[in-house]
């Protein structure tokens, strides 16, 4: 099936490129696993609408990074989209003073618009490009304005209430898998064109 190749920009360099294929065929979906009744309800990434669809977060969210909490907030949104784990967005006055430096580099996203990058630095760590926000988002994601959301792959963990936090298959994508998510997810090997 014929595709478009398109560039995405990350910080420090990083580039990728992904064959745009439109109506390619994802793994079949995962079905929960027993004995998860007694965690928050389950969710399926593919039951996400596209396009994607943002909601207000009603537990903690929390991200440690350089042996620290560098972020809290009870203001938290997320964006789903379909074959996606949810995007968790922090409040800005609820990332710890000092912990975000500016980044190189910038990627578009056609729902949200333009992101800017944060490199984070906490303690003796420092992660370049770890975080993004949009400084003008487009209307329909305009209270996320400024919001933060952070790479899970460079915390030291993360939590959605009581729930940790692995982060999304490959490295590209920020989504956040919590226990009660079941996929399959894409950011891994052969998902590109999902």
């Amino acid at each position: 099936m014929p595709g478009r190749w398109i560039g995405l920009d990350r910080p420090e360099g990083h580039r990728r490129q992904a064959r745009v294929q439109g109506t390619a065929t994802p793994s079949p979906r995962q079905e929960p696993a027993l004995g998860d009744a007694g965690m928050t309800k389950r969710e399926n990434v593919w039951d996400y609408p596209r396009p994607p669809r943002l909601e207000r977060v009603d537990v903690p969210l929390v991200a440690i990074f350089g042996g620290r909490e560098v972020a809290r907030t009870q203001r938290g949104w997320r964006v789903l989209e379909t074959s996606h784990p949810p995007t968790y967005y922090f409040h800005p006055e609820d990332v710890a003073e000092g912990v975000l430096e500016p980044a190189p580099g910038r990627s578009i996203c056609e729902w949200k618009g333009a992101a800017r990058y944060w490199s984070l630095v906490a303690g003796s760590r420092r992660a370049a490009g770890a975080a993004w926000s949009y400084p003008e988002p487009t209307p329909a994601f305009a209270p996320i304005k400024d919001h933060v959301a952070f790479y899970r792959n460079v915390l030291e963990a993360a939590f959605v209430g009581d729930m940790p936090v692995t982060p999304q298959p490959g490295d590209f994508y920020g989504g956040w898998v919590t226990p009660n998510l079941d996929g399959p997810f894409k950011g891994g090997p052969g998902s590109w064109g999902w």
